[in-house]
């Protein structure tokens, strides 16, 4: 498995008291975040709120288009939670 790049806290009720059971648990964590953190999984819960064509937009592409940077101003992107 790849070796992630990333800075994780985890905080953690009793620590265990071996290094193995902390990475093993670290390792499992890595993997279920890259299942979840997919451009399907992040489109499916974010939407954009155009304000200059006072338009809501749940698509795909208009999503992708959004987070590169190329939207004017009054765009926004936004969390279905």
């Amino acid at each position: 498995m790849k070796t992630p790049n990333r800075d994780l806290l985890v905080l953690v009720k009793q620590a265990p008291h071996n290094d193995e059971a902390m990475e093993q648990q670290l390792t499992q964590l890595h993997s279920l975040l890259l299942e979840v953190e997919n451009p399907q999984t992040f489109c499916c819960v974010y939407e954009v709120i155009d304000c200059n064509k006072f338009r809501v937009y749940s698509d795909h592409k208009r999503i992708m288009q959004s987070i590169s940077g190329n939207d004017p101003a009054f765009v926004f992107l936004n969390n279905k939670n």
